[in-house]
């Protein structure tokens, strides 16, 4: 058995794919490489696919498929997977080296303990095009730094403040029990694959390296606030199936003090970003389609529609009449400018 397997989502990346394989192949036999070609058909993607796999034979494995989106490749790379953990890595992206082996090293620790490792946490860095000074996200102040801890030993989560895709390696068969299942031809279900799991999440690690490297610069790339709003329906979609979750699953989420506030926090985020986007389109079908999202909330969930509609970003996210939306896509920009998210 592979000690790590990583599913790489790959759709028309001849361009950038490369850099991203040939980091990930300083494993070694420890790791497999799933290069999920997720029915490239604009350039060569599925060639560059089936050299590594005839080049690396025991590492690397083509997984040629109908295009399904992000969701179906990490779908098809947790069912493939066959590693003791698990995790993904876009194919634009890649990983630091040093980094990298203590990722391994603190894995194969694990790999032979009576501890159970549900989840192990790196930082990550955005690689942000045109910028020399590079955001560096870790968790030390939320986190216990290089030990093994559970949901009670964190500390106070911050508003903002959640482990996204870039950060986690899961153990693999409690993704697989965990029964998740991204939606297809769907932007944003990273959000979904960081969210869902959590509720199985027992034992976690936190390593205090810089491992992932997240690349923001391609126009086209789905974090660029324009695209975003062009496909709303999409996060919107995201947003309610998380809710959703949390909804149908409270009762045990709330029996661990910190995941509860974690979920809670990060269900309170993606409402906010749903929110604020759309107040920014401005126009009125975007404006109805935020009503009818609070909407679907309040009918779903009343008790929790009433926690997140009044707590701070409820109500910062819905002031009434233009004013207010200013007010409140004005808040918006100045937190991105703090905090330095997307």
């Amino acid at each position: 058995m592979k000690l790590l397997s990583i599913a790489l989502p790959c759709y028309n990346s001849e361009g950038y794919m490369r850099k991203c394989i040939d980091s990930l192949l300083k494993g070694g036999e420890d790791v497999e490489i799933l290069i999920v070609d997720d029915g490239s058909f604009k350039d060569n993607t599925a060639s560059i696919a089936d050299e590594y796999e005839s080049k690396y034979p025991t590492i690397c494995r083509a997984i040629h498929k109908e295009n399904g989106g992000h969701g179906s490749a990490v779908n098809t790379g947790i069912k493939e997977a066959t590693g003791l953990f698990f995790k993904v890595v876009d194919s634009d992206d890649w990983v630091k080296e040093e980094a990298y082996e203590k990722v391994l090293e603190t894995l194969r620790r694990f790999a032979g303990s009576e501890k159970v490792l549900d989840m192990l946490i790196c930082n990550y860095v955005y690689e942000k095009e045109g910028e020399k000074r590079k955001k560096v996200i870790n968790y030390r102040r939320t986190l216990p730094v290089e030990e093994f801890f559970t949901w009670e030993d964190c500390r106070h989560f911050l508003k903002g403040h959640y482990i996204l895709m870039h950060s986690v390696i899961y153990r693999t068969k409690l993704l697989k029990d965990s029964g998740i299942k991204l939606p297809e031809h769907t932007f944003y279900v990273d959000n979904i694959y960081v969210f869902e799991p959590m509720l199985n999440v027992k034992g976690m690690y936190y390593l205090d390296v810089n491992f992932y490297r997240y690349y923001i610069g391609r126009q086209d790339q789905s974090v660029n606030e324009t695209v975003m709003i062009g496909r709303i329906d999409q996060q919107i979609k995201v947003n309610k199936l998380m809710y959703d979750f949390f909804s149908e699953h409270k009762a045990e989420i709330i029996k661990a003090k910190r995941k509860s506030q974690y979920m809670f926090n990060y269900l309170e985020i993606i409402t906010t970003v749903s929110s604020v986007l759309l107040t920014k389109a401005g126009d009125d079908e975007n404006l109805k389609k935020k009503e009818d999202l609070w909407a679907y909330m309040k009918e779903k969930d009343n008790s929790l529609y009433r926690k997140l509609r009044h707590g701070l970003l409820g109500r910062a996210t819905n002031l009434p009449g233009r004013g207010g939306r200013r007010i409140t896509v004005d808040g918006y920009e100045l937190a991105r400018k703090i905090f330095n998210f997307i």
